[in-house]
């Protein structure tokens, strides 16, 4: 995804976050930290992720489904992709 690249070092802190994230999550699992302290670190990693997926969703569907002088062959294809990669993320 070219279009990404304009984004790029956003979009890599928060992956950085995130693997910060799991590594607390880690050591309190680890470090047999309490359940409440360890529920919070897990919820904070799925809003995290939840966030990441928001951005990289909204990015596809404007370059490769909304944007203006696509045949509708490309219109197709990255609708398609979109769906596919929804799916796999709802499961």
């Amino acid at each position: 995804m070219a279009h990404l690249t304009q984004h790029t070092d956003a979009l890599l802190n928060r992956v950085r976050r995130i693997g910060g994230q799991l590594q607390a999550l880690e050591r309190a699992l680890e470090g047999q930290a309490d359940c409440a302290r360890t529920l919070h670190l897990a919820a904070a990693i799925r809003g995290a992720v939840h966030g990441l997926m928001d951005e990289l969703i909204e990015s596809h569907a404007r370059e490769h489904v909304a944007r203006s002088g696509l045949s509708d062959e490309e219109r197709q294809q990255g609708l398609q992709e979109l769906l596919e990669a929804i799916r796999r993320y709802a499961k």
